[in-house]
C-alpha cells in the first residue's frame, strides 16, 4: 500500500466501496502501487500493468496491454476504437467486483505475464489512421505547413488526425483545423 495513492480513495464519493474492494483485489498481487495520471497504477519492474479509474457512469480497471490479453469471461472492453493497446473491465457496483473476484486476480497475473514476455501491441502507423480530406487538401496547398505536420512526432500526428477526423461535418473539421494550424507550424502538439 502506498500512502499517496491513500487521496484517490478517500476524496472518491461516487465508487468509495467498489474502488476499495478493486484496491484490496490488486494490492493481493503484490504488484506495486503508484499514482500516476491522478489514478491508482499498478506496476511491475516499473511497467504500468493495470490503473483504477472512475466515470460518471462506471468504475473500471484499465489494463495497459489488453488487447493481448485472452479474456475467456469475454469481459474486456475497447474504450474507443481508437484505443488500440488498453482495455477495460467495468463495473457498477460492488457485488459485480464481488461476483468477479478470482477472475479479476487471474486477469492481473495474465496481464503481468504478457508483461514479463516482452510481448508489444502492434500499433496502427500513423498513415493508417484516416486524413480527413480538408486536412490533406490544406497540406497540398501549404508546403510549410506539411512539411512542420510531417516534423510532428507519430503519437502529435495521430492526436492531431483523431481530433479533426472525430467531427462529423466538413465544416467543423475545416474550423478545427484553421485553429491548429498556428500550433503545428510551431511543432506543438494538440494538447500542448
Amino acid at each position: 500500500m502506498n500512502p499517496k495513492v491513500d487521496f484517490f480513495f478517500d476524496k472518491a464519493r461516487q465508487w468509495h466501496k467498489e474502488f476499495e474492494k478493486l484496491r484490496t483485489i490488486a494490492l493481493s498481487t503484490e504488484l506495486q502501487e503508484d499514482l500516476k495520471w491522478g489514478c491508482p497504477c499498478y506496476t511491475y519492474e516499473g511497467k504500468n500493468i493495470f490503473l483504477i479509474h472512475g466515470f460518471k457512469e462506471y468504475c473500471a480497471l484499465l489494463f495497459f496491454k489488453g488487447a493481448l490479453m485472452k479474456d475467456p469471461d469475454h469481459i474486456l472492453i475497447q474504450q474507443s476504437e481508437n484505443v488500440q493497446a488498453a482495455r477495460q473491465i467495468r463495473f457498477t457496483d460492488v457485488e459485480q467486483i464481488n461476483d468477479l473476484e478470482k477472475v479479476l486476480r487471474s486477469y492481473m497475473f495474465e496481464a503481468v505475464e504478457i508483461e514479463e514476455s516482452g510481448a508489444k501491441v502492434k500499433m496502427k502507423k500513423t498513415k493508417e489512421f484516416e486524413m480527413p480530406e480538408e486536412f490533406q487538401n490544406k497540406l497540398d496547398q501549404d508546403p510549410k505547413l506539411k512539411e512542420a505536420f510531417e516534423a510532428l512526432t507519430p503519437g502529435r500526428q495521430r492526436a492531431y488526425l483523431l481530433y479533426f477526423s472525430s467531427a462529423k461535418q466538413s465544416k467543423t473539421r475545416e474550423s478545427r483545423i484553421e485553429k491548429q494550424i498556428p500550433q503545428i507550424m510551431e511543432g506543438k502538439g494538440l494538447n500542448d
